[in-house]
């Protein structure tokens, strides 16, 4: 069975976790069908993605027969592998959403706890239902957030923050996530508002955005000087180009712009 699909429309991707049936929980198919489905839209001609997982949760994490395998395998090797340039397997699951050059919005229904969480961080965005419940979930099992969550979570959280989320394992209602940061905003309808939010932007200079998304990644991850190189340099590559240039002409004359 599948376990993840996209669907292509209007310039976005949209991919769904496909295994409703158990909470979209992360088995080895799983995991290899999200890495493929990152790996295929990041080389597609598209604006924008939207992730989502079908059913009543996102994604609830490492199901228990991945747990269980764990035990008969050499951790030192399939964790310090670095396969996917400066992360494994399991860490790129989050990341390659990061390495995707166009916007991921992220829907979130149900539960996104421990590697669903961290997926789901690994977005540009995420709207979550009211109702979601979060949780860094790894503690729980006597192990630590190891799927990009300590890149990720000290971007969106303070440190005391990071620190009951993950000594705890207390899952967290939508609407406190969204107070501390791991959740963008709120919808009663995180898919239909994702999907929205994703025409908005690929109706946006293509270029433009993927410049953008570049320059943030920078933004957080880069000291002072490097960041103000960064915007030079980006938008020498944007000014007078066709994608602005359409921009323009579509202000001046109250138009939608169109691109090629």
């Amino acid at each position: 069975m599948s376990r993840v699909s996209i669907e292509y429309k209007n310039h976005i991707a949209h991919v769904t976790l496909t295994r409703g049936d158990k909470m979209n929980a992360l088995d080895d198919a799983m995991i290899k069908a999200i890495l493929a489905a990152g790996q295929e839209v990041a080389a597609a001609d598209i604006r924008a993605v939207v992730l989502s997982g079908e059913g009543k949760g996102f994604c609830a994490g490492l199901d228990m027969a991945s747990f269980a395998s764990m035990a008969h395998k050499d951790p030192t090797e399939w964790l310090m592998t670095r396969s996917h340039e400066d992360a494994n397997e399991m860490q790129e699951l989050a990341l390659i959403w990061r390495r995707v050059p166009v916007p991921v919005i992220c829907a979130i229904q149900g539960v996104a706890y421990g590697g669903g969480l961290q997926i789901a961080l690994g977005a540009d965005i995420r709207i979550a239902h009211p109702e979601a419940k979060l949780a860094v979930m790894e503690m729980k099992w006597g192990i630590i957030p190891d799927m990009g969550g300590m890149v990720l979570l000290p971007e969106l959280v303070r440190s005391d923050v990071l620190r009951l989320l993950t000594y705890t394992a207390r899952p967290i209602a939508a609407p406190q996530a969204a107070d501390w940061g791991l959740v963008t905003k709120l919808s009663d309808d995180p898919l239909t508002e994702a999907l929205a939010l994703a025409e908005d932007i690929a109706g946006k200079s293509p270029s433009a955005i993927r410049a953008a998304k570049r320059l943030i990644d920078v933004a957080v991850t880069r000291d002072r000087a490097q960041v103000l190189l960064a915007e030079s340099s980006e938008q020498v590559d944007l000014i007078g180009k066709p994608d602005q240039m359409e921009v323009v002409m579509a202000q001046m004359q109250g138009r939608k712009p169109e691109f090629k």
